[in-house]
């Protein structure tokens, strides 16, 4: 310092002092790359779910000053935006084509008022019967009103117990629902909220996360706690309505085999693999006859999703914003040979059969649709090792999967945490191979599960700041998107229709890409 400052006496040793100074920080910033300034492959979007009752079953935006106040705190700690459930329970209650968005627009005027963006979900599913479910929200009651003369709308176990959470993917396109399919009903709901939110989408709402089946994923009901599942039982196969029943025999007579039938010995909710003829050592699963239906179940699944996203696509068609789809994050049982769990859900994914890149390739044709994945914050040192599960081995497959087929990935978490532990492996999962522009690509953005009360704790929030800021690269707050390449553009038209063969190209396995054993900005330090 002695040095420095007895050089200013001569205007050119302070030329001289200045050009070493402007040197050293040039050799810094190449030699540490997060010093340099935005770059959007630095900053991840970052929101926070909001509370699953905000709005009641009777249409009624509650606690609204309760809930500025949730959103401004939120704000507070740099948070690009907030997501939302829009229940198609409570819009189109009142009957077909009956939609009420009264609630639903204050919620989102709202959210611009408080400065934040707005991630929305078409929930076309019941809240209530699972995980973290805190509230009770019913499909519409027309729709149930259908359901109790025609039971076989909703999916459906072996023993015949039905779900009501989700209409079951038989229905999608018969006309049942007062002359309309199941696949037009939620195309005409996403019209209709288009149409009512136009002025609000791409300023507020900037990205339609859509709803494909339980939890809003895109899932069979295979493992409902309203039907008695604890974790971590393997599920049921949920085929057993009369249209999945009728789908499965046509197909199976078509490729020869009129004489093959539903799988009547994958065990219950509860139990294990090993305990199962279909799931267990040289299991039914192995057999032609198992390999014919996994794959019927699952591509059923994915033409289920491919169908609803181009209706999505058709409904928000030019409009700024982005597409989205879940898919759980199923990661107990990944590590037996049989991966009950995910092929009871419609996951047909073994060692040597991908489940997940199939569904990221349907996913490609539809102008920019991101994968959106759970269980971000899990580690498998944390789980139960009973159940075999493989949290940080999954999330890498189905990144990787996305990634090769050149889709965009988002994540959440899977339980409410608060701890350190949890942050930074999300931030691990956001940045594989950490503040670098090369290695691997970086998720999207990520969502936190859930605003509430255990959050605003003092200590919670304060290190739930810390993790905010550094989910966006230690970089400071920035509400415009287009200045770390997330700008908006016209949804485009989706591609044509990728023939399944093709789709299944995609389920030969690769080698996941490598993550680093930790991410080089842990919260604590």
């Amino acid at each position: 310092m002695i040095s420095i400052c007895s050089s200013l006496q001569s205007p050119f040793s302070f030329l001289h002092v200045y050009k070493s100074c402007l040197k050293f920080i040039a050799i810094l910033l190449e030699v540490h790359p997060w010093l340099r300034a935005k770059k959007c492959w630095l900053i991840m979007c970052l929101s926070v779910m909001l509370p699953l009752g905000i709005i009641s079953t009777d249409n009624v935006l509650l606690d609204k000053e309760g809930l500025k106040q949730q959103l401004l705190k939120l704000k507070t700690a740099g948070i690009d935006g907030v997501m939302s459930d829009v229940w198609w329970g409570i819009v189109e209650s009142k009957g077909p084509k009956q939609y009420d968005w009264s609630a639903y627009r204050s919620l989102v005027e709202l959210i611009k008022e408080c400065g934040l963006k707005m991630q929305a979900i078409m929930s076309f599913h019941q809240c209530g019967g699972n995980v973290g479910d805190e509230v009770t929200i019913p499909i519409p009651q027309w729709v149930l009103d259908i359901g109790e003369a025609n039971p076989d709308i909703f999916y459906t176990d072996r023993e015949g117990d039905r779900n009501k959470e989700y209409l079951t993917l038989g229905v999608d396109h018969l006309p049942l629902f007062h002359g309309r399919t199941a696949v037009q009903v939620y195309g005409d709901y996403m019209k209709s909220f288009k149409e009512t939110m136009a002025d609000l989408i791409g300023e507020v709402i900037i990205d339609i996360e859509v709803g494909l089946g339980a939890a809003g994923e895109l899932r069979y009901p295979s493992y409902p706690q309203s039907l008695g599942w604890v974790f971590p039982g393997i599920g049921e196969f949920q085929c057993y309505d009369k249209y999945l029943k009728a789908a499965f025999k046509e197909a199976a007579t078509k490729a020869g085999h009129p004489e093959w039938e539903l799988p009547d010995n994958a065990g219950t909710y509860n139990d294990t693999p090993d305990s199962t003829e279909f799931f267990g050592s040289n299991g039914t699963y192995l057999t032609d006859k198992g390999k014919f239906f996994l794959t019927w179940y699952s591509n059923k699944l994915i033409t289920h999703g491919d169908d609803i996203l181009d209706e999505a696509n058709k409904a928000f068609l030019g409009c700024k914003l982005k597409l989205a789809a879940k898919i759980s994050g199923m990661h107990w049982w990944y590590n037996s040979p049989s991966h009950a769990a995910e092929l009871t859900a419609g996951y047909y994914n073994l060692y040597d059969r991908d489940g997940y890149r199939p569904i990221a390739r349907m996913l490609s044709r539809h102008d920019t649709a991101i994968l959106n994945f759970t269980c971000l914050e899990m580690r498998d040192s944390k789980q139960d090792a009973a159940a075999k599960s493989a949290p940080q081995e999954l999330v890498q497959q189905v990144f990787s999967g996305a990634w090769r087929e050149h889709i965009e990935v988002a994540g959440e978490n899977a339980l409410s945490r608060y701890d350190s532990y949890a942050y930074n492996q999300i931030l691990l999962n956001a940045r594989p191979n950490g503040i670098t522009n090369k290695g691997v690509p970086k998720m999207h953005g990520f969502t936190y599960l859930r605003s509430s009360d255990d959050l605003f704790e003092d200590t919670n929030f304060e290190l739930f700041k810390i993790f905010v800021k550094k989910m966006h690269a230690d970089q400071e707050y920035c509400s415009d998107p287009a200045k770390y390449g997330k700008e908006l553009k016209p949804l485009k038209r989706s591609k044509p229709k990728i023939p399944i063969e093709d789709l299944l190209d995609a389920t030969t396995p690769m080698k996941p890409f490598p993550w680093d054993e930790e991410t080089d900005m842990k919260v604590d330090g």
